[in-house]
C-alpha cells in the first residue's frame, strides 16, 4: 500500500503529464477526444476518492507565529499537510475542467454505436462511433483547449500575457459577484387552537401577501404569529470556485477583449434554450443556479449597445423566463409539439423588444422554426399574456372570425358576450328543426 506522500507525488506527476499531453488531442475527432477525456476523468476521480479520504480536515498554519516561536518539527507537519491539501484542490480543479469539456461535447454532438446513442463517458471505441452534429448547440467548443486540465490555474495564468490576466480578473469578479438580494417571502411561526389544543406550525408566505387575511383563512380567528425570517434569493450565480476559475481562464484566453461578453451570452442562451428540468441533468457549468432570481451585471454585457438598454436588462429577461416556466409547469402538455429551445425563443420574443429575426440570432436557432412555434402558441388556447406582450402575437393569430371568437372564449376574454353569442347562433338551428 502506498503512503500518502507517494500518493500526493503520483497525483502531481499525472497532472503535470496532462498539461503537455492534452495539446495534441484537440485536432482529433470528437469521439477520440471524448474517449481520452472520459478515461482521464475516471482515473482522476479514483485518485480524488483516495486522497480525500487520507487528507481529511486541514490543520492550522504557523504563518502567524514569529520565527523564534515556531517549532521546526510541528512546522514540518503543517507544511506536509498543506501540500496534501493543495494537491487535492488541484485535483478537484482538473476534474471540473474535464466535466465541463465532456458536457460541451455532449451539447454539440450525438454519439452513436450502431443505433444506440452514447454519452461521451460511454465512448470506448472511437473508431466504431458515429458522430452527428446537434441542431441546437449549447456552450462554446472553442474554450476546450484553454481549460485547466492539469488543475494548476495560477501557473497557467502566469504564462499568459497581461491582457489575459486582466480579463481573467474581470470575469472572476463578475462570476463571484453577489447579486442584489430580493425578499421572496416570509417564514412565519403561527400558534393556533385546534380541538381545544394549542398547536404551533410554520408557514411560508410571499412578500406581497396579506398575512392576516391568509392566516385567518387557514386558522380561523384565534391565532398568534411572528416572522421568523425572510426568504431571500441566493446571491452567487455559480457556487463552485473550480468552475469559476476554469471558465474565467478559458474565456479570457480565448478572447481577452470580448471574453466577458461571450461568457454572458453563452450562459444567457443556456437558460433560454433549456427547461428547469433539463438544467438539472446538464453539467455544462457545474454549480450554476437552476434559475436566476436576482440581478447580475454579467448579463448586461451582451446588450450594452442596444438603444433601449438599461441596467439590469439581461437579468430582467432571465427573471421573467423563470417565472413563465413556473406558470407553464402544469400546462406544458398543451405545447408538447414545441421543443424547449423554441419555447424559450417564443418567451424571449414576447418579453423583449426584439423581433423574431433578432431573437433567432441571439439564441442561435432557426428563424423559420421560431415562426412556426409562434403560430402554434398563438392558436394553443393558452392566454398570450403568459408569454409577454399579447400585441406582439397579433400577426400570428388566425384571421377567420369564428376561430378568433373561439380563441377569445378559451382565453376568458369574452365570458359574458361569448355565452350570449353562442345562444344567438344556436337559435336559427332550433327554428329550422321546428319548421
Amino acid at each position: 500500500m502506498t503512503t500518502t506522500e507517494e500518493l500526493v507525488s503520483k497525483v502531481n506527476v499525472i497532472l503535470e503529464d496532462l498539461k503537455y499531453s492534452m495539446d495534441g488531442l484537440f485536432g482529433a475527432s470528437p469521439a477520440e477526444l471524448a474517449f481520452h477525456l472520459s478515461s482521464q476523468l475516471k482515473t482522476l476521480q479514483g485518485l480524488e476518492d483516495e486522497l480525500e479520504r487520507r487528507v481529511g480536515v486541514s490543520v492550522p498554519s504557523t504563518a502567524f507565529l514569529s520565527k523564534k516561536d515556531r517549532d521546526p518539527n510541528i512546522e514540518w507537519l503543517y507544511r506536509k499537510k498543506h501540500n496534501r491539501a493543495l494537491a487535492l484542490e488541484r485535483l478537484k480543479s482538473a476534474i471540473t475542467a474535464h466535466r465541463i469539456a465532456l458536457s460541451h461535447l455532449a451539447m454539440h454532438y450525438h454519439f452513436y454505436s450502431g443505433r444506440k446513442e452514447l454519452s461521451p463517458m460511454e465512448v470506448k471505441d472511437p473508431e466504431g462511433v458515429r458522430v452527428v452534429d446537434r441542431n441546437v448547440k449549447l456552450g462554446r467548443l472553442e474554450i476546450l483547449p484553454h481549460l485547466a486540465y492539469s488543475g494548476d490555474i495560477l501557473r497557467i495564468l502566469s504564462q499568459r500575457e497581461m491582457a489575459v490576466r486582466e480579463e481573467f480578473k474581470e470575469l472572476k469578479a463578475k462570476l463571484r459577484e453577489k447579486g442584489r438580494l430580493q425578499v421572496r417571502g416570509y417564514r412565519i411561526e403561527v400558534e393556533y387552537w385546534e380541538n381545544n389544543r394549542l398547536k404551533k406550525t410554520r408557514v411560508d408566505l410571499p412578500s406581497d401577501a396579506d398575512i392576516d387575511a391568509e392566516l385567518r383563512k387557514r386558522f380561523g380567528r384565534k391565532f398568534r404569529w411572528r416572522v421568523l425570517t425572510s426568504i431571500k434569493t441566493r446571491g452567487v450565480l455559480i457556487n463552485n470556485h473550480y468552475t469559476v476559475d476554469n471558465l474565467a481562464l478559458a474565456y479570457a484566453s480565448l478572447n481577452p477583449g470580448e471574453g466577458t461578453k461571450l461568457l454572458a451570452l453563452d450562459i444567457f442562451r443556456y437558460y433560454f434554450l433549456t427547461s428547469d428540468r433539463e438544467r438539472e441533468n446538464i453539467s455544462l457549468y457545474p454549480g450554476i443556479r437552476g434559475c436566476v432570481e436576482c440581478h447580475y451585471s454579467l448579463f448586461d454585457e451582451p446588450f450594452r449597445e442596444e438603444k433601449f438598454f438599461r441596467t439590469g436588462f439581461g437579468s430582467m429577461l432571465l427573471l421573467k423566463k423563470c417565472e413563465i416556466e413556473g406558470f407553464l409547469s402544469g400546462r406544458r402538455h398543451e405545447l408538447s409539439s414545441i421543443p424547449n429551445y423554441l419555447l424559450g425563443g417564443v418567451i424571449l420574443y414576447g418579453i423583449s423588444p426584439f423581433d423574431e429575426k433578432k431573437v433567432a440570432e441571439i439564441l442561435g436557432i432557426s428563424e423559420k422554426e421560431l415562426e412556426d412555434a409562434l403560430w402554434k402558441v398563438a392558436i394553443s388556447g393558452i392566454p398570450l399574456e403568459t408569454f409577454g406582450d399579447p400585441s406582439k402575437f397579433e400577426r400570428f393569430m388566425p384571421k377567420e372570425e369564428i376561430v378568433v371568437e373561439f380563441l377569445k372564449a378559451l382565453q376568458g376574454e369574452d365570458d359574458e358576450g361569448g355565452d350570449k353569442g353562442k345562444k344567438q347562433r344556436r337559435a336559427p338551428k332550433k327554428n329550422k328543426r321546428r319548421a
